[in-house]
Parts: structure tokens; sequence; C-alpha cells
């Protein structure tokens, strides 16, 4: 990959200017003051600052710095936080970020933020590792519910607004993982091939954005890019990051994604993690440190790295530091936490991401008054499905369970039945089926790890067995052959509970684990066989049939480490939604998924409605959405493929997977829904759709070129009989004058209008001025494509309600 050298816009140059006020304000002395500290400071407290150390005792912060007390710098602590401030057990639980994204809104966006950086600094956090931006290229990806959206600027207007949001707190916020980080599979050890007008026009826009709305951090990934480090790249750190993006703060690597002590010099300031191989103490400290350490130090006394090298990354994180206020003499009190107002922003939320997908007949909103018997049926319906798993995984202050919440909507003389319809945990795994014996409860004492079984597990018949783990006081992972490990412990949750498809026979087995400090882990194993989840269903089946309607909720586990195997929903729930339809055609299915899934029983259901991980308002926001006191105002944020054999990366493992570790982006510029315009595929449903409760109109579309990109002036309607709000779509053509791959349209612009039944309103949607441009490789640079392009406004990717078309050339030229 070349070097890239390019002067920002204008626009953007103002725009990170006037970000610099979104945070606490430094005392004015500003960068003197942090080159008065560095010189005074010695080696190994310069070194402090350049790797994060952790503490095996203290609860409040997932890693901190220490600071330097005699020259009054202060300990500076740090935790995850893409929907919440994850080292806090517990902590508000907001939705999945990629519910934010689908309400297509930057003022909720960043109040978002707000919630976030509040109760970050009300934990005693000064940096979160927050938001995430990487582009939902892969559908099956792990992480996609941390991430934001397939388009980059729907991405981008998001991750300005939250990074607003979260600052305007005191709280530092990280953009991550720098970058091409789209999946999880080998996400380690994986190559990405990508070329440089791909990288910049599909998966770096969230970072610019981020930097652009002044992020104090930004945090690299663990790939390499072509054939470079991500958290160890002259190009991106240096040449992309710092020379064309202007970034001014400081870099982190990602957990064990340093690679090196050179790294220092090409732009990472800061090594997160240990030496796998230091020996955890029963209580106390544990630095970091394996690269930025002792071997760092040993390197900058034997001149092999300058100390100015050091002295500059110190620098980056004083700079930041002083940004906002922490060197100040008075520094900035830290506020309490605000759970209610926290909580309406996360109802708030869910109901705005929340995503319509169907509803033939209007079967929803349902009628509480006329609803006399319903049947609510899923695990999540009693036990809610409130976040992800991985290092954003949330334990709420409270949480709701949606049948109760459901149940509290009807009148006395309703009647609610429930029925789990798919078991998670079933019963305890015999022992006798273990060789040798396995029987759970303490396998592991403090401060070891390692393997804790080493056996075989004998299953009488072939067939989809629910495997469940439940562990308290440890972390682990469960291998049997020919299948995907389950990964289990404190950031999934006490209970995981996996599907595997397993033979009839042997197969070998192989448990991994280690416990936390100062207690022992306990993991004890049950299943589900075949014939008992089959009982689960035929219960479910009986439930719906004798109900008037019946409300399904169905779920997935998007989990930070692995990838989904299929698209589909895990276990027997497409088997559980197409009994349950058969025998109540009156049935609802309400989503709690983090990505897209395949629906074979589509068509047989009247509604679906999907609430992605709704966080801990999650089940009070349901309830209003099936009755109708919420309108459903969300978006899809990425396009829903028809099978597993329908997407951008299928077909093809040298994009995904990866063959023999690499990963090629031979996509190009044509992904997400992109591609399938492009290859003329129909998807499930396209990026951008969402039904309403009412209906709009679009009419009398104007295009006008300004001095910075388009206004597009458009009267929207609602012609229904509900209030409601949609979201105003306007897509770009390609450029008559470029012989270079282009997308057949582009997001452009978008606004969320909010309108009362038969109300109009003149709406002007701006599109700005990169939205007219491309990347040009040759000479490193955005140029203006140019020429008459197609102006088209709509209500999702694939239903354009006007088109017209506009000169796009620069005024007077």
């Amino acid at each position: 990959m070349k070097r890239r050298i390019w002067v920002p816009s204008v626009f953007l140059t103002v725009l990170a200017l006037l970000n610099l006020g979104s945070a606490p304000a430094s005392s004015g002395t500003g960068e003197s003051r942090v080159d008065r500290l560095v010189d005074q400071m010695t080696l190994d407290e310069k070194l402090s600052f350049v790797h994060w150390d952790y503490s095996t005792t203290d609860p409040t912060a997932l890693v901190y710095l220490p600071g330097v007390p005699r020259l009054d710098i202060p300990e500076v602590r740090a935790s995850d936080g893409p929907a919440g401030v994850t080292i806090h057990r517990p902590s508000l639980a907001m939705p999945a970020p990629v519910s934010l994204a689908s309400s297509f809104d930057d003022g909720l966006a960043e109040k978002y933020g707000q919630v976030l950086g509040r109760e970050g600094r009300a934990f005693g956090m000064d940096v979160l590792f927050a938001p995430m931006v990487n582009d939902i290229r892969v559908p099956q990806a792990g992480r996609n519910f941390e991430t934001f959206s397939e388009d980059p600027l729907l991405t981008g207007r998001t991750a300005a607004a939250e990074v607003t949001g979260i600052q305007s707190q005191g709280l530092m916020a990280t953009v991550k993982h720098y970058a091409a980080n789209t999946q999880e599979n080998n996400r380690m050890g994986v190559d990405v091939e990508v070329d440089d007008r791909t990288l910049h026009e599909t998966e770096l826009p969230g970072f610019e954005a981020a930097v652009g709305a002044g992020a104090a951090a930004v945090m690299c990934a663990y790939p390499r890019v072509d054939g470079e480090p991500a958290c160890g790249s002259d190009t991106l750190l240096t040449g992309i990051l710092r020379e064309q993006l202007h970034f001014q703060g400081f870099v982190t690597s990602d957990w064990l994604a340093t690679h090196s002590t050179d790294a220092i010099t090409k732009g990472l300031d800061q090594e997160l993690g240990i030496d796998s191989t230091t020996a955890i103490p029963p209580g106390g400290q544990v630095p970091g440190g394996k690269y930025f350490g002792d071997t760092l130090k040993k390197a900058i006394t034997d001149g092999t790295i300058p100390v100015s090298v050091l002295d500059r990354s110190v620098r980056r994180i004083l700079g930041q530091m002083d940004r906002f206020g922490l060197l100040a003499e008075n520094k900035p009190p830290r506020p309490q936490r605000d759970l209610a107002g926290g909580t309406r922003v996360a109802r708030q939320v869910a109901e705005s991401g929340a995503v319509l997908l169907r509803n033939q007949d209007r079967m929803l909103p349902l009628d509480a008054a006329a609803t006399d018997h319903l049947a609510v049926i899923g695990p999540t319906a009693k036990t809610p499905k409130v976040t992800g798993l991985g290092s954003s995984y949330i334990v709420p202050d409270t949480a709701t369970a949606p049948l109760d919440a459901i149940t509290a909507k009807l009148g006395r003389g309703a009647q609610v039945s429930y029925a789990e319809g798919e078991d998670v945990e079933g019963e305890p795994i015999p022992a006798a089926a273990f060789e040798p014996p396995f029987s759970g409860g303490t396998v592991l004492q403090p401060a070891r790890s390692g393997v804790v079984y080493d056996g075989r597990l004998t299953v009488d018949k072939a067939g989809l067995y629910r495997i469940a783990a439940r562990v308290t006081g440890g972390n682990g992972s469960l291998q049997i052959d020919g299948c995907d490990p389950v990964s289990f412990g404190e950031v999934f949750g006490k209970l995981t509970s996996v599907p595997l498809r397993l033979s009839a026979g042997t197969h070998t087995v192989k448990i991994s684990g280690g416990a936390l400090v100062d207690q022992p882990m306990r993991l004890d194993l049950s299943w589900v066989t075949p014939a008992r989840a089959q009982e689960a269903i035929d219960q479910a089946v009986e439930t719906a049939r004798k109900a008037t309607t019946a409300v399904v909720f169905a779920y997935d586990d998007g989990a930070e480490g692995s990838d989904r195997t299929s698209l589909s929903l895990p276990g027997y729930q497409d088997e559980l939604i197409k009994a349950v339809t058969a025998a109540n055609p009156r049935t609802v299915v309400v989503l709690n998924t983090g990505s897209s899934v395949t629906m074979p029983w589509l068509d047989k259901t009247r509604a679906v409605l999907d609430m992605w991980y709704p966080g801990q308002a999650g089940a009070e926001a349901t309830a209003d959405l099936l009755f109708g006191d919420a309108e459903p105002g969300g978006r899809l944020s990425q396009t829903f493929p028809a099978s597993d054999q329908a997407t951008p990366v299928a077909g093809d493992p040298a994009r995904y997977p990866g063959v023999d570790g690499v990963v090629h982006y031979s996509e190009g510029i044509y992904s997400g829904y992109r591609w399938y315009d492009h290859e003329g595929v129909k998807p499930l449903f396209p990026f951008g759709f969402g039904l309403s409760y009412t209906s709009f109109a679009y009419e009398d579309e104007s295009v006008t070129r300004t001095a910075d990109g388009l206004d597009v002036d458009v009267t929207v309607r609602n012609t229904g009989d509900r209030p409601g709000s949609d979201v105003v779509q306007v897509y770009l053509g390609p450029s008559p004058r470029l012989a270079l791959d282009q997308a057949d349209k582009a997001l452009a612009g978008y606004r969320k209008v909010a309108l009362d039944p038969g109300e109009s309103r003149r709406v002007r949607i701006h599109v700005a001025e990169r939205a007219l441009q491309y990347w040009d490789t040759s000479g490193g640079a955005w140029k203006l494509a140019g020429g008459e392009r197609r102006v088209l406004v709509g209500s999702s990717s694939d239903r354009i309600r006007l088109t017209a078309t506009a000169q796009t050339d620069r005024p007077g030229r």
C-alpha cells in the first residue's frame, strides 16, 4: 500500500476545529503545560503512559494508567462501552449500536452518546472504548450488532454524533477498530487485501467522521492490512490517520494487537494487553506492556528507538488529558448516575430503531381492548435478550421480561398463555455420557488456567443438540470435534447455550478455562436433546392453537470472537415459527437479533418486528410498539439477504472467510446494497427498508447545486390516520465522466421527519460535497466526479419515489 498524502477539505478542517469546544476546555496553557510535564518525567514515568495496566482486585476499571502523583497527573481509567460501561456490573444497558443506526437520527445518536458519557464519568472512567464504526461487510460477522451500518454515510453521521455526545460529558471516546476489522473469523491472523479506493470509500468514512468530531483516541485493529499489522502500519497510522485526517489524539491497540516494539515509531502510542506468559497474582496489579514496557525501555536506552518518539506518544496522551481538564488544578467534578434519564433514552432508541419488516392486513398495532387470549412464545419473552455477547456484554441494572410488559398492557379479562418453545438449558448431561465421567461443579481454582477436561462424549442419536454451559467465577471454552468452539464465562453471561449438530457415536471433548482471582470457577453442562426440543415445540403449538393471537420471540447470539455459521435463526427456532404459524395464522414474530437473518417462514406470518438487542428498556419498548403506544421508527441499516448464498461475500472463499489467512475485498466498492444493485440480486429486505403504522407521499422534488454540495427539497405528506415518522433518503446516481466502477446509486443524504395525520412539510436534505466525489488513487485525494447525475428520493434503496437530474459541476466553473 502506498503512502497517501491528502490535504483535507475546508469543511472537515473547520468541523474539527469547532468540535474542540465540545470537550471540557483546558486551562489555556495547553501544549506548553504538556511539554513542561514531559520534560519533568522520568523514563519509567513516560513508559507508564504507553501501556495499559490492569488490576486483579479493582472492579472499577478494565485497564488504567497509573499517572504521576508527584506531578499531579492523575490515574486514567478505561472501559469497553459500545452499548454501556461494561466493566461495571450492573450498569445501564443501551440498545445495540445497530439499533441506534437504524433510527437514522443524528440527534438521538448524540443523546445516546451523552448517556454513555455520563455513565462512564459517574463510574470513574476517563476513556471509553467506543464507538465501533467498522463496515458491515460480512452478514455473518459476529460483531455486526456492535457497529452501525453497511453504508459509509450513515456510519459516519451516527459515529460523529455519538462521539460528540460522549465527549460532551467529559469522557474521551475511542473510535474502533482501525481498520478493515469486518469479521471475527481468524481476526487475529487474517491479512486483508483491499485496494486504496475501496478502503477510503467504504471502511474509512466512519473513522474520518469521528476524527472530524474530535475523537480523543483511535483503537487500531487485529488484522493485517495489505501485509502490515494494523497496529504497526505507518501507512494507516501516519499516512492516513495523521497526515490525511489530521488526527490529533492518541492511538491505542486492541487487546494483544501490538506485534512489535517499533510499532511506536509507526504511529502506535499505547499497547493494550499483557504478556501471555505473565503469572497473574492472587490479588494485586498486573503490568501491561509486552512490547511497550521493559522491551521499549531497553530499545530507548540502547539507542534503537529515540526517546523523542516516546515523548511524542506521551505528549499526545497528555494533550488529550489536558483537553479534557484532567491536568487542571481543579479537575472536572464527576456527575451522579442518571439511571432514570438514561433509561428513557434507551427506551426511545429501542422504539426509534425498531424496524417493522412485515405487517399484513395491518396486523399491528394490536388492540389491547379487543385481545382476549394472547399466546406469548419463546425463551426471550421470559428472559429478556438485552445485549450482545463479548466485550460489549452488559449486565443491566434491571430488565423487565417482555411477557410481563405485554401482560400489563392487557385488561384483566384477557388471558395470556406462555410457552418456552425453544428450550435453551435442558437437563444435565449424564455423567456416564462422558469418558472419563464429568458431572460439573468446581473445576478450577484461582489464578490457574488451561485444559480442565480432555475426554469423550457419546451421543446415541444424530441431530441438533443444544449444549448449555452455566458458569460462575471464570471464562473458558468447550470444543467438541467437528464443531465450532463454544465460549462461556463472565463476558457471555452466566448461561451460554449453543446448538451443535452431532452425529451418533463418540466425540472428543476438550474444556479449557480460567478462574477469576480469589474465587473458584464452577462449570455445569446441560443439553437439550432433539427429542426434548420437539416436546417444547409441540407444547408451543398447542398453546398457540388455543389463542386468538400468537407472538413469537426469536433471537440469535451475536458475539465477539466468532462469526455465525449460518444466517438462519439458531437451534429449532425456524421450525418453531413454522409450526406456530400453521397452528395460528395470526402470528407476530418479534426478533431480538444483532444482524440480518433469513426467514423461511416469512410469508406465513402476519407481522415481523425487529427489535435488535433492545437494551434494558427493551421490554417496555416492545410492548409499546406491539400495542401502538409508540411507532416503529427504524429503517434497516443493512441489507437482509434472501439466503446465505446470495450475499456480497458468498461463493468466493477469498472474500470470506479467506484463503490461507488472506481475505481479498474483490467486490471493491460494491459492498452492501451497492452489490445487490450491481449484481441484480433481490434481497429479502433492502437497505433503508422499514414499514410504518401510517403511510407517506413524496411530491415536488427540486435540486439546487450549492457551494458545498446539493440541496434536495421534497414535500412529504402523512397520508394515513396515525402520526408517524419516515426517513427520506436521497441517493445519487453515477457520474457520466468517470471511467471507474461506480454504484448504481449511493446514499447521499437523509432526514427523519415526523408528521401528524394529513400534515405535510417541505423537507430539505443537504447532500455534502463529499458525496459528489470519489477517491482518486493516483493523486491520493478526493476529486469531484462531476457531470449531470441522477438524484433519487426514496424510502429505501429499492423504493425510489422521485427522480431528478442535477448538474454537479462546481458553480461558476
